[in-house]
């Protein structure tokens, strides 16, 4: 009897062991489970998928503070090309300017304002003159807010008889703003001037 006893015994020790082992396996596993599915969730989230042209393109999504100086060269540069690119054409004119003015502040819109007084785009239409710039370089301080830039580009005017090429000098700031369709980076630009446009060489058109 006191073997049927001590049978019973280890039994029960042998059962309850191997609950502990059943459970602390469980417990483990659940906890593998979760963390692999909230790692797949955010490696999930940081793909993207963009529509263009009626295809899926798939994108990373990173934080902003890892592209800030990525985006405000892109801003700086995109607000210079869709103000100083002009065609003799006023819908290209027009597009253009609405563009680079959602992408700056009044300091822009008042340079607009003066050249339109001036007739400028006026003589852009009249005399078929095209306009180009090539950006050289940005200089851009991020070490204080708002970030102060200089742009340095090069202008192309293409009249029928010939072409001037012009120095481009401008100086501003960024300032964060929200992102929209207008202003994908979310940057404004502030205190915007010309600081220099100088002609460096005119070209006879044969």
């Amino acid at each position: 009897m006191f073997r049927q006893l001590n049978n019973i015994e280890t039994a029960f020790k042998h059962v309850r062991l191997f609950s502990f082992v059943l459970i602390g396996a469980c417990m483990a596993i659940c906890c593998f489970v979760v963390y692999e599915s909230y790692r797949m969730v955010s490696k999930t989230g940081e793909r993207i998928y963009l529509l263009s042209s009626g295809k899926a393109l798939s994108a990373l999504a990173t934080d902003r503070r890892d592209n800030i100086e990525v985006e405000a060269r892109d801003h700086i540069r995109s607000f210079h090309y869709f103000f100083f690119t002009l065609d003799p054409d006023d819908k290209v004119i027009e597009n253009n300017l609405k563009q680079a003015l959602y992408l700056a502040d009044n300091t822009a819109a008042r340079q607009y304002e003066d050249l339109k007084e001036n007739g400028y785009y006026n003589s852009v239409i009249s005399g078929n003159i095209s306009q180009q710039l090539a950006m050289d370089s940005i200089r851009l301080d991020m070490s204080s807010y708002p970030y102060y830039f200089r742009y340095y580009g090069t202008q192309r005017i293409i009249r029928p008889t010939a072409i001037l090429t012009r120095s481009l000098l401008t100086e501003g700031y960024l300032r964060n703003v929200s992102r929209s369709d207008n202003n994908a980076h979310g940057f404004l630009i502030e205190r915007w001037r010309i600081l220099e446009n100088n002609d460096k060489d005119i070209q006879k058109r044969q």
